[in-house]
């Protein structure tokens, strides 16, 4: 479970959680993120100005993003943040697929698979919630 690995996908995937979180809170609270912001397909742009209607949702998960990210970097509270992690990149991939299939696919992925491999790697401590 320590493995250097293990290490590796844990600080990755940490590092592309801060970035990306830290960008959505730049976005809600100064307007402009530091990352530009991809052009998105009519369906996937209302959705997210939806979700930027509510006043809530995108800055939730812009700090859970950060705090996930912290969490994995650090090391403390892994499976946790693991668990914390799955439906976010869930949710990422499947918006990928149904509403911008064309951009950030390939990140969608990335983040999908590399929480699968840590959840593999930590599936002990996560085998008692299915027995």
């Amino acid at each position: 479970m320590n493995s250097k690995f293990t290490k590796i996908i844990r600080f990755v995937l940490g590092l592309i959680l801060i970035v990306f979180g830290a960008n959505k809170l730049f976005m809600i609270f100064n307007g402009t993120g530091f990352m530009p912001q991809p052009s998105l397909p009519p369906n996937a742009s209302s959705f997210m100005a939806s979700l930027g209607a509510t006043g809530y949702i995108l800055p939730i998960v812009g700090a859970l993003e950060v705090y996930i990210g912290i969490l994995l970097i650090i090391k403390k509270w892994v499976p946790f943040a693991l668990i914390l992690l799955a439906p976010i990149s869930v949710n990422i991939f499947l918006f990928h697929i149904f509403l911008d299939l064309s951009g950030g696919m390939i990140g969608a992925i990335i983040v999908v698979v590399l929480n699968g491999i840590l959840i593999y790697k930590h599936w002990s401590q996560f085998r008692p919630l299915f027995y």
